[in-house]
């Protein structure tokens, strides 16, 4: 009977590792130590200062200029010195990866490494081209495409944060591609003594919460949803969170000043500071210009905390957000239908704390971290022939 093949090591590639903050360094990190909790043996390789160091039972090598042109023929030459099998999972998001997003020696550099695994997360994939865009959009365009098909010769594993991504992948892969929701990066448990600690501080309410980035793509709904829930009853207030939060509570009062005094923002916080906030709130209300989809973490945080949330569908949504029911879920990018989804919520506590239980428990069920650990560690299809 022959001997059982090794278990190999795994070997996490990204373009940002902390202290590098970002939403895939939040992820790497969160992901290599539930791989290690499971009995995983894990390196992460990310561009930083020289030097090896654990963080918790990872091994964290940082690579100055990685993602360079000449990046690659170190990173060769460390990983060589990995004894073997290795399991390469890159954590594939164009820009994370420098080069204005066209990296294309280090897609073709990981395209060679095929005496190891080839596993490959597209938390995104490619730039979207359209015939109007500017000529260096097209460039963009094009050039992530190349990268995306680069990537994706004869991997053992793919995987897509997003449906949609896996029509961007060659027409041999896309029926190997999994799905693979986003986790959120936020505690799932934050301190009730927190939470409360907030609530006092806040003041009464009702609140209203947003929780992100504030892409000019995201703030105009934002704005057009939040002014007239505002003005319908003095009582309310909107609590907005994310490292820009400040910025826009400022714009957004500039061009309403009757609304000062009830807009509160809280710019960068720890990670364990927003989730008491966003516990603290009653009604998160998330607009998308694409629509919810499972790789938007600042759903995520709103679900795994089950805080009763609206939101909208879009081209990226997932069937499965109207199966759950763990949202209020609009059709369309109309700002109408979300003031009226949030009127309905704000007037019925009851009906906001059944779906802040349905919204827990969706996350629990198909979205926590312990199910992307699942679907990691089960056996999964291959585009690439079986080694000899």
């Amino acid at each position: 009977m022959p001997a059982p093949s090794p278990t190999p090591t795994w070997h996490l590639l990204t373009g940002e590792y902390p202290p590098q903050r970002g939403g895939v360094s939040d992820y790497t990190r969160m992901l290599a130590q539930a791989l290690t909790r499971a009995g995983q043996q894990v390196h992460v390789w990310a561009p930083g200062d020289t030097g090896v160091h654990l963080d918790g039972d990872v091994t964290v090598h940082a690579i100055p200029g990685l993602l360079t042109p000449l990046g690659p023929s170190r990173l060769t030459r460390e990983l060589d010195k990995c004894p073997g099998p290795r399991r390469l999972l890159l954590q594939y998001v164009p820009h994370a990866f420098g080069m204005k997003a066209m990296n294309v020696p280090f897609c073709a550099w990981f395209a060679t490494r095929r005496q190891d695994e080839r596993w490959v997360f597209f938390h995104e994939i490619v730039y979207p081209w359209n015939p109007r865009d500017r000529l260096r959009h097209q460039v963009l365009a094009g050039t992530t495409w190349v990268m995306a098909r680069l990537l994706a010769q004869g991997l053992d594993r793919a995987f897509v944060s997003i449906p949609a991504w896996t029509r961007h992948l060659p027409a041999n892969v896309q029926p190997l591609a999994e799905w693979c929701p986003i986790p959120s990066t936020l505690p799932v448990d934050p301190d009730v003594a927190a939470i409360q600690q907030v609530r006092a501080v806040l003041g009464p309410g009702p609140w209203l919460g947003h929780f992100g980035t504030y892409a000019p793509s995201i703030t105009g709904t934002l704005e057009a949803v939040l002014v007239p829930l505002l003005r319908a009853e003095r009582q309310r207030k909107v609590l907005l969170l994310g490292r820009t939060s400040r910025e826009f509570a400022q714009a957004l009062v500039g061009r309403h000043p009757d609304l000062t005094e009830r807009v509160v923002a809280r710019g960068a916080l720890p990670g364990e500071d927003v989730a008491a906030h966003l516990a603290a709130v009653d009604l998160l209300v998330q607009p998308y210009p694409d629509g919810v989809t499972s790789r938007r973490t600042t759903v995520m945080a709103g679900l795994s905390l089950g805080c009763p949330l609206v939101t909208n569908t879009g081209h990226h949504t997932e069937p499965l957000w109207r199966e759950l029911d763990a949202v209020a879920l609009v059709e369309g990018t109309a700002t109408a239908p979300l003031v009226q989804a949030a009127e309905r919520l704000l007037s019925n506590p009851t009906e906001r704390l059944q779906l802040g239980e349905r919204a827990a428990r969706a996350y629990r069920e198909h979205f926590a971290l312990e199910r992307t650990v699942e679907r990691l560690l089960r056996p999964g299809p291959s585009s690439r022939e079986p080694r000899s």
